[in-house]
């Protein structure tokens, strides 16, 4: 029977890397780096080299990527996961290495490949940009709309205390005018008892009949 002989370290070379994002940040807020690790390494564990960082807490999300390292590492035969694969996808990594499978093959010339590459990046980053600019824009319409809000919440409570307050004055100048009314009251001279006197012959004569 033949002896079969095996190379180790062409097994050991060709280590299965993966692209994968590794977590940072709070709990709650969380960032991730974008890198290159051993398959076999634990999630979040040791990697081989970081190409770039992904925040998704931001509208859009803020990818930060070395580009050619990330491309460099697909053409070795690393594999991005779902995750990272929608990312370099996002940044245009994933068709350079289509249109540059596309040119070795024959079924393109480079600079046909580097034209398509350019249209691509010119038309995506027209998209970011009117989306930030929508963006922007819905922000500041809600901006307006809450101060909007806020400043008739702010006129109803104002008419509310302002009625009170006339409310307050009128009782106050009722009860001032009651205290003088009282207070002249008080402060009229007695009648004399000659006054009182002449008051009840006048009161008498005037209501006795007249003589025929």
């Amino acid at each position: 029977m033949p002896t079969v002989l095996v190379n180790l370290n062409f097994f050991q070379n060709k280590m299965a890397a993966k692209i994968r994002l590794a977590r940072h940040g709070k709990k709650g807020h969380p960032f991730y780096h974008i890198v290159v690790a051993d398959s076999r390494a634990p999630r979040d564990g040791k990697f081989i080299e970081k190409l770039g960082t992904y925040d998704p807490n931001t509208n859009p999300a803020t990818v930060e990527l070395n580009f050619d390292k990330a491309l460099d590492w697909l053409n070795k035969g690393a594999q991005p996961t779902e995750t990272t694969r929608a990312i370099l996808s996002y940044k245009g990594v994933m068709l350079k290495k289509h249109l540059e499978g596309g040119v070795k093959k024959g079924a393109l010339t480079p600079e046909a490949a580097e034209q398509k590459f350019q249209a691509w990046v010119s038309e995506k980053e027209g998209k970011i940009s009117a989306k930030t600019s929508s963006l922007a824009q819905a922000k500041a319409e809600d901006g307006k709309k809450r101060m909007s809000a806020e400043t008739k919440v702010k006129e109803a409570k104002a008419e509310v205390l302002r009625q009170k307050r006339a409310e307050q004055s009128a009782k106050l100048e009722e009860a001032a005018k009651a205290a003088a009314a009282e207070a002249a009251e008080a402060a009229a001279p007695a009648p004399t008892a000659a006054e009182e006197a002449a008051a009840e012959v006048a009161e008498a004569a005037a209501e006795a009949p007249a003589a025929e």
